[in-house]
């Protein structure tokens, strides 16, 4: 997995997308009954303890941003978003998510 590089404002940040936009509303019911889940101009928050995952569809993709104060915490919400949704799409033998720093 990818990481990014702290920003100006020390919170790390990094995105990847998924080829099927069909798992936003599991990711939303599995996580709405652990965390915070909240939509917001047409986007998933997902409110980790360790940081924010913005999840957003467009066409047929699903796009996912993470934020978080620390690079370990970054790590771990992406380890906790990635290994959900590809748990979620095992049918489609999906392949591990690469994740681009911003």
């Amino acid at each position: 997995m990818l990481v990014a590089n702290s920003s100006q404002d020390d919170t790390s940040r990094t995105e990847t997308k998924f080829r099927s936009a069909g798992y936003l509303a599991t990711m939303a019911n599995h996580f709405s009954r652990k965390i915070e889940v909240t939509e917001v101009e047409g986007a998933l928050h997902l409110q980790f303890i360790c940081g924010l995952a913005v999840l957003r569809v467009t066409e047929n993709t699903l796009h996912i941003r993470i934020e978080a104060p620390s690079k370990e915490e970054m790590q771990q919400t992406c380890q906790a978003v990635e290994s959900h949704l590809l748990r979620f799409a095992f049918r489609e033998e999906p392949e591990p998510l690469v994740w681009c720093d911003l």
